[in-house]
């Protein structure tokens, strides 16, 4: 796809889906989602008339699996690659079939994402890879190929090998904290491998090769779906996380750009309520803040390269929680330390954080100059960044709790943002029509952390029942029957294929540029993909039921309903 098709033109409105890369279950697929997946679910969705998938972050991971906490802002999360001899060529269909065999691949296709077995698995597979590519690499272009990639990707790639070594070398602990003091920067690792007895030094390098060649093979992996994307002609949504673990490559190799002494997160909202301290102090992610004066001494180096490689995958971007680039909500505390406040008062919480509490950096907005000040720094930011994306690449999650100069500055911009219409609100209180949604934006139901609709719309059902939440219920799935233009449907109604055809195409006749379902949406599924908050293995697991070939047979009606609402909106 050229990136000047009229198809990435806000002039012509097309629809999406989102999904997790891990939820879809391709034919070759060993538990989890991956690139040869996804290429067969653009493929597959294509022919029913979508023009974009939208996926969430695919960087690798930290010990959690969120796609959120991020160990590195470059290196592919090596789970999402696909390790068939179709996609991986340094193994033969033989080694596969006993790797896969051996641990159970067809088992853990089944189920909920595995995460600890299908890494094994990779794991295995990409080292079978590597040793076979060692022992071929004089034999043909693949060496070439693989040291023009070590050369192009130097910058961050030598530092990147290094560090994650370091995690191998220490019993796979991230937590670089607890590492001995020699590995604790990189001044102080390479003096410390220069020191290694010769045979130590060489079991290290090689750990130090193979993580340079996973990358090789993801960059390798993720451009040709950009090419395969281009074929269809459709359009991929990659996702920018807003921070980066302490734990970081980032962050073990350029600690002066990041404020470390604070966590980032999000103040409390009324919609999330998954425990107690979420609601009272809101979530705290963990991450560190960034020093935005000291990467502005570099022109914002580490952002430009960050988004440059992005954009060699990706069609448009997702910037995930614009807000926090005017201001961000930070925690005076780690989240392992939550529990300690949860029945705190503020005043207690002071007296052990010495008198800090969770706000707002670099300011709150209690003054017009701090508004100023937030409004100047998001402006300058979002500026830099679209000068590595370009015009229309760049969609803002401007969703939570949003000051008063964030949108009109986006919109200054021509950054699209998000519209989810239960929330989108007129100042009388009733929720904004479709037709006056302006175009640069994108509509959804829900984003990952929310519950699919036909979930809301259950939960609305349930209250319609009740006494004392009867009235509020009715008129909040009476509101979004009237935005589907259907306000002949009376609520309450039970969630019936009709409810949900008219919910799928109401959202496709909003004005907006992109008009994205949930992948549960559209199949009209309850499974949830994030809590946010929530500690436990059941984030980032669900997955869609059966392959992506069995999905004609099994929402056929879904399928079919949805086709037709593309037709008829006109985003075919």
């Amino acid at each position: 796809m050229n990136p000047d098709e009229p198809i990435l033109s806000p002039d012509k409105k097309i629809a999406g889906i989102l999904t997790p890369l891990s939820a879809i279950r391709g034919t070759y697929d060993v538990g989890i989602g991956d690139t040869e997946s996804l290429v067969e679910f653009a493929t597959w969705a294509a022919g029913k008339g979508f023009r974009l998938i939208q996926i969430l972050p695919v960087n690798e991971t930290g010990f959690d699996h969120s796609p959120y906490n991020i160990i590195s802002s470059m290196a592919y999360e090596p789970v999402t690659l696909s390790v068939s001899p179709h996609w991986l060529p340094d193994i033969s269909q033989k080694e596969f079939e006993h790797v896969t065999k051996k641990h159970n691949a067809a088992g853990l296709a089944k189920g909920a994402v595995q995460y600890g077995a299908v890494k094994a698995l990779k794991r295995e597979l990409l080292a079978l890879g590597f040793k076979n590519f060692l022992r071929t690499r004089n034999q043909g272009p693949r060496e070439e190929a693989f040291q023009i990639f070590q050369e192009r990707e130097s910058e961050w790639l030598e530092t990147y090998a290094l560090f994650r070594a370091l995690i191998a070398w220490n019993k796979n602990d991230e937590v670089i904290s607890n590492w001995p003091e020699e590995h604790r920067t990189p001044t102080a690792a390479k003096a410390w491998l220069d020191a290694l007895a010769a045979d130590q030094a060489e079991l290290f390098q090689g750990q130090v090769d193979f993580f340079s060649y996973v990358q090789w093979v993801a960059h390798t992996q993720w451009r040709a779906v950009h090419a395969e994307f281009d074929n269809l002609g459709m359009a991929l949504m990659g996702d920018i996380p807003v921070g980066v673990s302490l734990y970081s490559a980032d962050v073990w190799a350029e600690p002066s750009i990041f404020d470390t002494q604070r966590s980032c997160g999000a103040p409390p909202e009324k919609v999330f309520k998954s425990d107690p301290f979420t609601e009272k102090w809101g979530q705290n992610w963990g991450f560190p803040l960034y020093d935005w004066q000291a990467m502005a001494r570099d022109n914002f180096t580490w952002w430009r390269r960050r988004l440059a490689s992005a954009r060699e995958v990706f069609h448009l971007l997702r910037v995930d929680h614009a807000l926090g680039f005017f201001r961000i909500y930070s925690f005076p505390w780690r989240p392992q330390d939550n529990a300690r406040f949860i029945d705190l008062t503020s005043e207690q919480a002071m007296e052990i954080t010495g008198g800090q509490l969770p706000g707002f950096m670099p300011f709150d907005d209690s003054t017009g100059e701090n508004r100023e000040y937030n409004r100047k720094q998001g402006d300058m930011l979002f500026r830099m960044i679209l000068e590595e994306t370009g015009p229309h690449r760049l969609i803002a999650e401007d969703l939570g709790e949003l000051s008063p100069y964030v949108r009109p500055t986006l919109e200054a911009l021509d950054i699209p943002g998000f519209k989810i219409p239960q929330w989108e609100r007129a100042e009388t209180g009733t929720m904004i029509p479709a037709a006056d949604y302006c175009r640069l934006s994108l509509a959804t139901f829900a984003t990952h952390d929310h519950p699919p609709i036909r979930q809301f719309w259950e939960d609305w059902n349930r209250a319609a029942e009740q006494p004392e939440t009867s009235q509020k219920s009715i008129a909040e799935m009476q509101e979004l029957l009237d935005f589907c233009g259907r306000p002949d449907i009376r609520a309450p109604q039970e969630f019936t294929p009709k409810i949900h055809a008219v919910l799928i195409r109401g959202l496709l006749t909003c004005n907006s540029w992109l008009a994205v379902h949930q992948i549960t949406d559209i199949f009209g599924l309850r499974e949830r993909f994030n809590v946010p908050g929530a500690v436990g293995d059941q984030n980032w697991t669900a997955r869609v039921p059966r392959c992506i070939k069995d999905w004609d047979k099994l929402f056929k009606k879904e399928i079919q309903s949805a086709s037709s609402a593309l037709s008829e909106t006109g985003r075919v």
